[in-house]
């Protein structure tokens, strides 16, 4: 089973963090920053990539955790 890369998203309350697809085991934080940061830990646990959405709902970075890790910004 593949595993699942990790995005932090605009939510209602904050900013959420959640496993590809899987919107039911999201985390809610207050700021974008705590939830870059929990993601970030979660990505680099699961050894996956880190996704960054913006307000407007597009990826305003990425963060690669696995095992031929590279950044990219874009």
């Amino acid at each position: 089973m593949p595993r699942k890369n990790i995005h932090v998203l605009p939510a209602d309350s904050g900013w959420a963090v959640e496993a590809e697809g899987e919107a039911e085991g999201r985390q809610i934080y207050t700021s974008q920053d705590e939830a870059i940061a929990a993601g970030t830990k979660r990505a680099k646990q699961e050894k996956v990539d880190l996704l960054v959405h913006s307000r407007d709902g597009h990826i305003s970075m990425r963060n690669s955790f696995s095992k031929d890790a590279r950044n990219i910004k874009g």
